[in-house]
């Protein structure tokens, strides 16, 4: 008898069909050093861009752009705001094409390069087209976003990626605790120490030290990874000893120059489209919030806002930041391995209706009792609660939109691709938020609420958009 061949009969019989919990491949340890170094990087940009949260609509109203119109406040916020994303748009794509052909660190120094040079020209802003156009600036050299989420996947494989990807939002929630915190806190210094800023330059630029302290973040940002960070492109990575300090295989290090020059139409599949589609509708929704939020608080109470002055929205919104930075740290990558990044995107999107609809409820909160107290703090803390588990969607659709890629050598276009869609949806976003909250309130369009019905309906549209999603996050090999 051949007892090979009974045995091979026997593993057969008893081999399941479908692998099981525990054929589950073992977890590759992150390369900690080079993720270490670029979510570093990525710290400044959150840093920077929410800084100027807390007094964007007092510095509008200074500079007298409204006429004195304090409902007209949001139109202008919005303009600035979104032309940062209009001009995101029209190069986030060609920068992520360009990484996958120069490397990826050359786009980062230009990226961080130029977000520091405009951070510096808006504190030094004293008309409405400058602060334009710096906003435009950092929004035309700006591809760090794309970038950076395409460096993560090249450091990372399906085992590792949820821990990888979890630090992304934990990075902008600490930048959006540090931002709003130096920018509510180093506003109009003049005001708050007299003693120190008596120079009349400061009079004249009443914004420009958190301004200043943020482009000193990406001064530091752009040296650190001149000298630190390893290249991770294929094509580009340096020969000697690069597998094992990035952690990759030495097998992934060949060329593969043939991708490079992929056409963008061959990429758009469904298995790409989908997730793009998810993260686009997510960036509207997202910048929406964010968007309202100080704009709702620093609102006069007449004008059915809370009235808060800049120092109060920089504590509430730095207070956002670090328990929503927290909560993803802790327990972001152990419910994506419970339940899968899929899962964990429709859960969390489903709490974007009940998070707009608390803008309405605390406006009727200080209408009915005529000023703001201890409800309203249990509103904005219930609030904080609900945008923790929404912003896990941002993890867990980074995760879903690297996995889509066929290949490393083109993860920069769809990344790229990725960030126009989104810049293209902040661009929506923030215009349609801020001019229908100016509109509602002016015109008490569903009683000065219309903007944010039509929001939670664009929030019923994503949670069905999600459910598109495929269900599973595999390597490009598998």
């Amino acid at each position: 008898m051949d007892t090979s061949n009974s045995h091979e009969i026997i593993a057969n019989e008893t081999t399941p069909l479908l692998p099981t919990k525990s054929s589950k491949k073992p977890k590759t340890p992150l390369p900690k050093l080079q993720i270490g170094i670029l979510i570093t990087l990525q710290l400044a940009e959150p840093i920077a861009s929410t800084s100027i949260f807390p007094y964007i609509n007092q510095l509008i109203r200074e500079l007298g752009i409204t006429g004195g119109d304090d409902a007209a406040v949001g139109y202008y916020a919005g303009i600035i705001e979104s032309l940062f994303f209009v001009a995101q748009a029209l190069m986030a794509l060609r920068w992520g094409r360009l990484s996958d052909r120069i490397g990826r660190k050359p786009v980062l120094v230009i990226g961080l390069s130029g977000a520091c040079i405009s951070i510096l020209c808006f504190g030094l802003s004293t008309t409405f087209w400058s602060l334009v156009i710096s906003r435009c600036l950092c929004g035309f050299l700006n591809g760090n976003a794309g970038v950076m989420k395409t460096m993560m996947g090249e450091l990372t494989d399906s085992t590792n990626m949820a821990q990888a990807f979890a630090l992304f939002p934990i990075v902008w929630c600490i930048g959006n605790f540090i931002g709003p915190l130096i920018g509510g806190t180093l506003a109009r210094p003049q005001d708050r120490w007299p003693a120190l800023f008596a120079n009349g330059f400061w009079e004249k630029f009443p914004y420009f030290l958190p301004c200043a302290v943020a482009a000193s973040l990406f001064v530091l940002a752009v040296l650190m990874m001149l000298i630190f960070l390893e290249e991770t492109l294929p094509t580009k990575r340096r020969p000697k000893s690069t597998s094992a300090m990035l952690g990759i295989p030495s097998d992934e290090l060949l060329p593969q120059q043939s991708m490079v020059y992929t056409p963008l139409r061959s990429l758009l599949t469904p298995s790409v489209v989908i997730p793009i589609a998810n993260y686009t509708l997510l960036a509207l929704l997202d910048i929406s919030f964010i968007v309202l939020l100080p704009l709702l608080l620093s609102t006069p109470t007449h004008l059915g806002g809370l009235g808060f002055d800049p120092a109060t929205i920089g504590s509430w919104m730095a207070l956002f930041g670090i328990t929503n930075g927290i909560f993803q740290a802790l327990f972001f990558a152990r419910i994506v391995d419970w339940i899968g990044p899929k899962r964990v995107f429709c859960v969390s999107v489903s709490c974007y209706a009940p998070l707009m609809a608390m803008f309405p409820i605390m406006s009727w909160i200080v209408h009915v009792r005529g000023e703001v107290d201890h409800a309203i703090t249990f509103a904005l803390l219930f609030l904080m609660g609900m945008q923790m588990a929404s912003d896990m969607a941002f993890g867990a659709i980074f995760m879903l939109i690297t996995a889509s890629a066929p290949t490393n050598n083109v993860l920069g276009a769809i990344n790229g691709l990725g960030q126009t869609s989104a810049s293209v949806a902040r661009v929506v976003g923030s215009t349609l938020a801020t001019s229908l909250f100016a509109a509602s309130k002016e015109y008490n369009l569903l009683g000065g609420n219309a903007v944010f019905v039509v929001l939670i309906v664009l929030a019923g549209g994503l949670r069905w958009l999600a459910s598109q999603l495929r269900d599973e996050v595999q390597d490009k090999d598998e």
